[in-house]
């Protein structure tokens, strides 16, 4: 190392959420979130991810650019978001999340983006890709209100919109809340057709 001081940036790449279903989303996390004392995300935090990347060297910003740039075009995405679910299981639940389906074309996006990342040294995923939209990060709780409103709840469908961009996203703590919120923010978009 040459001394210097090495600034780093917290990073993920995603998609943004369509604003009706933003609407839909923020008027299910007014029902629930008086269920349970969860996590809840903001509704302004509501995205899907399709990398995370973690922190990376503030210097190599611009590298990140120019690999995100080159990913191959996948075309116009068709997203849907309905159900809710939890990981890992609904026995020991950690987060609780809704459906994301965008077929191939989303699947592809996320595999290419994890490809050229890999190739500037990020590490590369493990499992495949399963896209979700978390809703809320479950530790100890007692979210049994919760659970019982979720299960008696008949039609759980959020939307469905077309995406024709993806995002570099920057997650820095919230100067103003606990140390526990985040702010994201979109430092670049990408088109995908």
């Amino acid at each position: 190392m040459d001394g210097q001081s090495f600034l780093s940036m917290r990073l993920f790449t995603g998609l943004s959420i369509a604003s009706a279903t933003l609407d839909s989303l923020a008027g299910l996390l007014a029902e629930l979130r008086p269920l349970a004392p969860v996590k809840w995300s903001p509704v302004a935090n509501l995205h899907i991810t399709t990398k995370f990347i973690g922190e990376w060297p503030e210097a190599r910003i611009a590298e990140l650019g120019e690999v995100l740039d080159k990913i191959p075009r996948v075309g116009a995405i068709e997203i849907r978001i309905a159900g809710l679910d939890y990981f890992p299981n609904a026995a020991k639940p950690r987060v609780l999340f809704a459906g994301v389906s965008g077929g191939s074309p989303l699947i592809r996006l996320a595999e290419s983006i994890d490809e050229a990342l890999g190739a500037i040294g990020l590490k590369r995923e493990d499992r495949p890709y399963s896209p979700h939209l978390t809703l809320a990060r479950i530790r100890n709780e007692n979210i049994h209100k919760l659970r019982e409103r979720i299960t008696n709840m008949s039609k759980i469908g959020f939307g469905s919109f077309e995406v024709t961009e993806f995002h570099l996203y920057l997650s820095k703590t919230s100067p103003s809340q606990s140390a526990q919120s985040s702010v994201y923010s979109k430092l670049r978009t990408y088109p995908t057709c």
